[in-house]
């Protein structure tokens, strides 16, 4: 299938450009030479720790300023009802403007975007921190919803436009892609430690430090310029998607706490389909689409978008409703869970790196993500045998390795099959689409998983006399019926990539074809 036009060299700015390449025998030969922004840019593994932290700092805030929400409600006064938005409105800033944040830094230049979302999301992490009221906190983590559609995308495609020498870019996406699996755990350790030492506000002031150090070395290390052949934003594309994924988001968000009757559940779950459906019609209309057809119609970059969707979706069953049994049924400090998980992080980080620089450049991701999936599925099962009396090293520990080596063999290599062979005019919006396929899924499977749970629980406790010990059955009821679901979700998954993922060896990637531009 087309992977897009290899865009032709033009000129850019000085400031964004290195050496002209060699020309003549050396050429001829083959000889390495340096190319704009590419393979051989002379502070690449700089910018790789530059962009890994500014990841981190987006992934980890999800799960970070969950363990410090009891704390900010018992602080700021506000419902169990209400409780939802802190993270909902995160979420919908978050998921419905990821399109649109790719396409600017397609449109002004990545070092910019990035920059600037870097610089945002501290603003607003400040102002969370000092929030007085509820409205003032559900505001602010809104605004870093919006600075984090602007600072995921540009990390991403900085990322996939510095490293295109296929052995370094292999190295690059595994440390890239261990940091977005194991973002979320390191978030509940790092909560843990600051909302039990310190205070909860710690949880938003830290990402001051991290957007510190990485606007530091952003604007030391990243080349200036925006690219010369920039496309046009699609204004009514724009509109059509950021609207269809807001009601997307709310919709299944709002499931948690009304009933899937409820109109502003299923109302906006059909206004959402309908939006994104009329989406679909324009971009095959546009004379400039915000997501070309090129871009998503590749069968390996469509089966790594939708196993970032599935995995996003079923990973909440490990780091969620583990979460809970580690605290309200073994009774672990929020210190201590955090730690319960390194294993598992250890795992992933050692999968990632492995996976995407010696297999997947040899054997090509169809064996490797399907059978990520396959162990993912295996550990979420495993998980429905732990009861009251299981303890963690025998019982817990084993399942969650397992887990744990699934993901990292789906995350590094179905970020790097997804923004590879993309045209370096496109690659803001297809790592766009990596981070709003993760995104979208965690939210859907959020609701879902939330909700199943939530019945198991309630229907367990029908005719039952209350007690400790009928309620700690029915929270265990409630997380078995998670697991099974993340288990059903990652066996979808395997299915899924397993018939659309190509044979054989990735081909060579096409973004060093041209001028670059950060």
């Amino acid at each position: 299938m087309d992977r897009g036009p290899i865009p032709t060299p033009e000129p850019a700015p000085e400031s964004a450009q290195e050496p002209a390449p060699a020309s003549g025998p050396a050429r001829e030969a083959g000889a390495s030479v340096p190319r704009t922004g590419g393979g051989r840019h002379e502070h690449r593994w700089l910018i790789l720790a530059v962009v890994g932290i500014a990841q981190l700092m987006v992934v980890l805030d999800a799960t970070i300023v969950n363990i410090a929400l009891p704390s900010a409600q018992k602080d700021l006064g506000f419902s169990d009802g209400n409780r939802q938005w802190i993270v909902t409105a995160y979420a919908l800033a978050f998921g419905s403007l990821l399109l649109l944040g790719g396409r600017i830094a397609d449109l002004v230049g990545r070092k910019i975007v990035f920059l600037a979302g870097l610089a945002g999301f501290a603003v607003a992490s400040a102002l969370g921190g000092a929030a007085t009221s509820f409205s003032m906190l559900v505001a602010a983590r809104a605004l870093q919803g919006v600075f984090g559609a602007l600072l995921a995308p540009a990390a991403l495609s900085l990322l996939t436009t510095t490293f295109t020498d296929p052995r370094e870019r292999a190295k690059a996406f595994g440390i890239y892609g261990a940091i977005a699996g194991a973002g979320g755990a390191v978030g509940l350790l790092l909560g843990g430690v600051l909302t039990e030492y310190l205070n909860w506000r710690w949880c938003l002031y830290v990402n001051l430090a991290f957007a510190l150090v990485a606007m530091v070395g952003g604007a030391r290390l990243l080349h200036a310029g925006a690219p010369p052949d920039r496309p046009r934003l699609d204004v009514p594309g724009t509109v059509l998607v950021s609207a269809g994924l807001f009601c997307i988001v709310y919709g299944f968000s709002n499931a948690e706490t009304h009933a899937w009757s409820s109109v502003l559940t299923w109302g906006f779950l059909v206004v959402g389909a309908v939006l994104l459906v009329a989406f679909a019609w324009w971009q095959t209309r546009a004379a400039h689409p915000l997501l070309p057809l090129r871009v998503v119609l590749d069968r390996d970059r469509g089966a790594s978008f939708l196993a970032m969707f599935i995995s996003g979706a079923g990973m909440f069953g490990v780091f969620l409703f583990l979460t809970y049994y580690l605290q309200q049924i073994l009774a672990y400090t929020p210190v201590k869970t955090g730690l319960a998980f390194l294993p598992m992080v250890a795992v992933m980080v050692v999968a990632s790196v492995v996976t995407t620089n010696n297999l997947v450049p040899r054997v090509g991701a169809k064996p490797i993500v399907p059978l990520g999936m396959g162990l993912s599925a295996a550990g979420m099962a495993w998980l429905t045998a732990l009861d009251v009396t299981s303890g963690y090293a025998a019982h817990v520990l084993p399942p969650l390795l397992v887990a744990g080596l699934g993901l990292g063999l789906i995350f590094a290599p179905a970020m790097s099959m997804a923004t590879a062979g993309v045209a370096a005019h496109d690659a803001g919006v297809a790592s766009a689409m990596v981070n709003t396929s993760q995104q979208v899924g965690g939210s859907i499977g959020t609701a879902l998983l939330n909700t199943l749970a939530t019945t198991a629980a309630s229907n367990y406790l029908v005719g039952r006399e209350p007690s400790p010990e009928v309620e700690a059955q029915a929270a265990m009821q409630s997380y078995s019926t998670a697991y099974w679901w993340s288990a059903l979700f990652f066996a979808i998954g395997l299915v899924v990539t397993v018939i659309l993922y190509r044979r054989g060896a990735p081909r060579p990637t096409e973004t060093g074809g041209g001028a670059v531009h950060m």
